[in-house]
């Protein structure tokens, strides 16, 4: 049982029968019930073993033994240790990211049913139901994740897949930069006080987790300006760069301080936009999802860009983006395709990273037999639907969530 009672406040009947919401993440993994203002707990996606002292990424292989093994022991540990209830007869909503592998949703719904014997299974759209929390029927959806950054438009309700781009550009491409930054350009103070460059038992102690929290806590994303005159810098050594914001020490290990450099803070979200092989970066695949919208809906979708996700939380990023698309709409070839001049982003009511999760909750009281999977299906197929049919319909104003006929 939960520590405290039902959001009803009725007693131990509605607290049995609140639906629970998953919102699984390759780095971290929201949890809660459906009435709530937020999540539970914000968990790190991964599972430990007492008797090899590690810990695994959950989604790390997609293996089916491999990743069954694993998605088991987390969903326990998430129903006994964040959620503290029994997880029979529980009525589930997972938000789901439609561009994942259809092999990891249909796993996770046989343990729900056959492990867990959950009365119901109901997969939504993550960006789908992200533009609940917005009252908005139409958005440019921005998902920025540990390993990749996906881009679905959604037009009055109706996703517009023939437009979606993505790239593998999250806070893991922005980890590695860091990484490679402070190997080239960071140093470290001793016991002795002596100031050393980094060595390779230095570069050890620069785990996952102290190189995501350098990240939070001292990077930024910098101005297009000083972004240019930073690249240039990096090329060639001699063109002067701008003024360096100020260095930072951080504590790495015991009397060892890292001291990180003004312009590897700046520098280690550059990733973002620096171009591939393709020529694309994250303010390309955001100008080429509108451009392959429908003409009518290219200006509603550049007025209605929303970001979310963990990685979108970081300090200047979404000012760079605005920026970075009122550029790129004047010049070739988006200034040939589209004229577009005003670009605005929504701010959610809640936190980047469990936007999606919120959206989650409205989606709870719709859990009849036509939106949830139960075990029936499973038994009867082995397959699940691709989507959820639900649709987002605009009545007198106000964008209410509905079944699809």
């Amino acid at each position: 049982m939960p520590l405290y009672e039902g959001v009803n406040s009725i007693g131990l009947y509605n607290e049995k029968h609140t639906a629970v919401i998953f919102d699984f993440g390759t780095a971290y993994t929201k949890v809660g019930f459906a009435g709530e203002a937020g999540p539970r707990a914000i968990v790190t996606s991964t599972v430990g073993y007492v008797d090899a002292w590690r810990h695994e990424r959950v989604f790390e292989s997609l293996e089916s033994f491999i990743f069954r093994r694993r998605i088991i022991r987390f969903i326990r540990y998430l129903f006994v240790r964040c959620l503290l209830v029994n997880p029979k007869e529980r009525r589930v909503v997972v938000v789901d990211n439609v561009l994942g592998p259809t092999c990891i949703k249909e796993i996770i719904a046989a343990v729900l049913f056959r492990q867990f014997e959950a009365v119901s299974v109901a997969f939504v759209p993550s960006h789908l139901v992200s533009l609940l929390t917005l009252g908005e029927p139409t958005g440019l959806m921005v998902d920025m994740g540990y390993s990749e950054v996906s881009v679905i438009p959604v037009y009055e309700g109706v996703t517009v897949l023939e437009a979606w781009q993505a790239l593998p550009l999250g806070s893991k491409a922005i980890q590695e930069n860091l990484k490679e930054l402070l190997i080239e350009r960071g140093s470290v103070v001793g016991e002795d006080g002596k100031e050393v460059s980094l060595k390779e038992e230095h570069v050890e102690l620069l785990t996952p987790q102290k190189l995501e929290d350098i990240v939070v806590k001292c990077c930024f994303v910098t101005t297009p300006e000083r972004s240019e005159r930073l690249q240039l810098n990096k090329k060639d050594r001699s063109n002067e760069p701008p003024p360096p914001p100020p260095e930072v020490l951080y504590p790495l290990s015991g009397a060892i301080t890292l001291k990180i450099p003004g312009t590897v803070r700046e520098m280690a979200a550059e990733i973002l936009f620096e171009k591939d092989a393709d020529n694309l970066c994250l303010s390309n695949i955001i100008m080429d999802a509108i451009v392959k919208c429908p003409v009518d809906t290219r200006r509603d979708m550049a007025a209605s860009l929303v970001m979310i996700g963990g990685t979108a939380s970081l300090m200047g990023l979404k000012k760079r983006v605005l920026q970075e698309l009122q550029a790129l709409a004047h010049r070739p070839p988006y200034s040939d395709r589209m004229a577009l001049s005003v670009f605005k982003m929504h701010k959610p009511p809640v936190c980047d990273n469990y936007v999606a999760w919120l959206g989650g909750e409205p989606t709870s009281v719709c859990l009849t037999g036509a939106t949830s999977s139960s075990t029936h299906v499973l038994e009867t197929s082995e397959l699940l639907p691709s989507w959820t049919p639900l649709q987002l319909t605009r009545y007198w104003g106000h964008t209410i969530l509905r079944c699809a006929p």
